[in-house]
């Protein structure tokens, strides 16, 4: 290839990437967009946006959108501080474009200060034209006679846009609207009566005001299902009744302990006693021989003492055979 062929070669590409950059940071094509759109901004501020780290093309299409919407009060250097600040300039702007065809009051800087607090203000707004109806899980009550009801509610609730910046989320509302039954069964005297009127339960419900302090409006709650459990009053009687029962067992067990320890003791007392005779038996001869060696007993007086005995003796022995007869 000759060398001026070369030559052209590499100053025809040179020009085309210094075209490229300096499209890249003047952004002639979006600034004619711009311009056939009614919006008015410079070269020169396009240019800058590529310096302050702002993507051009998502400042002028929210700003195209603003203008053809009517928003005349959405500025360019708003929306470049909202989106260094961290914020979603599309959804903002897509907010304030349904909320002024909505007839609903929202600014600019609500608007924002929503997208920057982690909502979603484009959904919030939705929500506020078509209200969304949220599912309660199972809630479990006992009415006063015992018997145990689980409930499913529909909640409808509508965005509150000026609570969205620092208001409860659905989690709250939930738990609240469940508090609100478990509260509304358990004051009811029959469990027929929830059952009859299950519109008694909304109603409570409602005039609880259970949507203060959360980024909602409730609308109403409707009652969707209703099942009956179980007789929690009977439970609780047969608990009760099964706990007296083993703590009589137990007093019993203890009684019983106590009366077989008392047994043992009179036992061994008894057999003490009975040493105690035995001991005492056997001193008697040697307290005899004493006398006699003293004088204080004579020979006499030694076979009375036999007689005596031995007539003792032959009495037991009748009164053992006896006894014996009688238990045959």
């Amino acid at each position: 290839m000759p060398i001026q062929e070369i030559g052209t070669f590499w100053l025809l590409a040179g020009i085309i990437v210094l075209v490229i950059i300096i499209l890249y940071f003047i952004p002639i094509a979006l600034w004619f967009s711009a311009l056939v759109s009614g919006v008015k901004i410079s070269l020169l501020q396009l240019f800058l946006m590529r310096f302050r780290k702002v993507p051009p093309s998502v400042i002028v299409r929210a700003l195209i959108e603003a203008h053809k919407a009517g928003l005349k009060n959405i500025k360019r250097d708003a929306l470049e501080a909202h989106y260094l600040a961290g914020g979603r300039v599309a959804n903002v702007v897509h907010a304030l474009v349904s909320a002024e065809k909505a007839n609903i009051d929202l600014g600019f800087n609500m608007a924002t200060a929503i997208d920057l607090a982690g909502r979603e203000v484009f959904e919030a707004v939705q929500m506020s034209v078509n209200p969304k109806v949220i599912n309660t899980p199972p809630v479990t009550a006992v009415a006063k006679d015992g018997i145990q009801l689980i409930c499913k509610a529909r909640v409808t609730v509508r965005a509150n846009i000026k609570q969205l910046v620092g208001g409860a989320g659905e989690e709250t509302v939930l738990a609240r609207v469940g508090e609100g039954i478990v509260s509304s069964i358990g004051s009811s005297s029959s469990h027929k009566e929830v059952l009859e009127n299950p519109d008694f339960i909304s109603k409570v419900v409602l005039d609880k005001g259970l949507d203060a302090g959360t980024a909602f409006e409730i609308l109403s709650i409707d009652i969707a299902d209703i099942d009956i459990g179980k007789n929690i009053g009977a439970v609780l009687q047969m608990d009760q009744a099964e706990a007296d029962k083993n703590i009589a067992q137990a007093k019993a067990e203890e009684r019983r302990a106590m009366a077989v320890a008392l047994e043992q003791e009179m036992k061994a007392k008894a057999q003490e006693a009975r040493a105690k005779v035995i001991e005492a038996e056997v001193k008697v001869p040697l307290a005899m021989a004493h006398a006699f060696e003293n004088g204080n007993l004579g020979v006499m007086d030694y076979m009375k003492y036999r007689n005596i005995d031995a007539d003792t003796n032959m009495r037991d022995s009748i009164a053992g055979q006896e006894s014996g007869k009688k238990k045959k």
